[in-house]
């Protein structure tokens, strides 16, 4: 039996995200927050300052810097082992973010965004997570469609994987993307068939507070959507995923005590 999923915590310093947008808005209450999803269970902490919901603009890449690297070096201040993940799609963003302590760059365009990124991610020698993402974040929900979406979503990280591996990068991990310019019934397939990205790489799952599950529940409010969140990743616990990216690290974490009891893996 495969082991519970790494839990990433979502630290978010923008204002614009779907869920908690404008929720951190400084450097301190961003650090402070970051400590405590560490103290409530996450294994590592993902840190974005650009918002990837469906519609969302763009910023430019000084914006990018002046949102997460005061907040990388915060944490890194207080917690020199917690891994920290950059969510970034640019290469400037990731060089200065390792610069600053972050040991994985995660890039929902799969280094599609940034021709340099695969070689500033190689130079750093850090693991990079490939996300599949149809579309740019301001356009990506207009009428998503695919001739297969296993399979097409599957090829593309495939491909990904290899470019990342042929330009350096040691260490990958791959992403569907989940809600990332798919409807309901792609995402719902893509869920039904994680093992064949397994085959790539090592799985990373974002589903937390997603449309979908609000579209499957009736919970129109994002931020009310951690129980569904949840019930799905138990629902997926037989699937090969290694890491779950959520906001609500406390629920995920009483899952794991669950699961670590119900099949005999941990103390309790």
């Amino acid at each position: 039996m495969q082991a519970f999923p790494l839990i990433m915590g979502v630290v978010n310093v923008t204002p614009d995200s779907f869920s908690d947008g404008g929720k951190l808005t400084t450097t301190r209450q961003a650090v402070t927050y970051a400590m405590q999803l560490v103290g409530y269970g996450a294994d590592l902490l993902d840190v974005g300052g650009e918002s990837t919901r469906p519609g969302a603009q763009p910023v430019d890449v000084a914006t990018e810097l002046e949102r997460v690297i005061p907040v990388i070096e915060g944490i890194r201040s207080v917690d020199a082992n917690i891994p920290i993940s950059i969510d970034t799609m640019k290469a400037d963003v990731a060089r200065e973010a390792v610069a600053a302590g972050a040991t994985i760059v995660n890039d929902v365009s799969a280094g599609m965004h940034d021709a340099q990124m695969f070689g500033v991610v190689a130079a750093a020698r850090v693991p990079m997570i490939l996300m599949h993402m149809q579309g740019e974040p301001r356009t990506m929900q207009q009428s998503p469609t695919y001739t297969d979406v296993v399979q097409d979503v599957a090829t593309f990280l495939e491909e990904r994987v290899v470019a990342a591996a042929q330009a350096g990068v040691r260490d990958t991990f791959v992403d569907p993307g989940i809600g990332f310019g798919k409807t309901l019934e792609h995402n719902l397939e893509l869920l039904r068939n994680l093992d064949v990205f397994a085959r790539s790489a090592p799985v990373v799952l974002g589903i937390s507070r997603k449309r979908f599950l609000g579209a499957l529940t009736g919970i129109d409010s994002a931020g009310q959507r951690d129980v569904p969140t949840a019930l799905m990743h138990a629902l997926l616990l037989h699937q090969p995923v290694t890491m779950i990216r959520v906001h609500h690290v406390q629920i995920l974490r009483q899952l794991r005590t669950l699961w670590e009891a119900f099949t005999g893996r941990g103390t309790y």
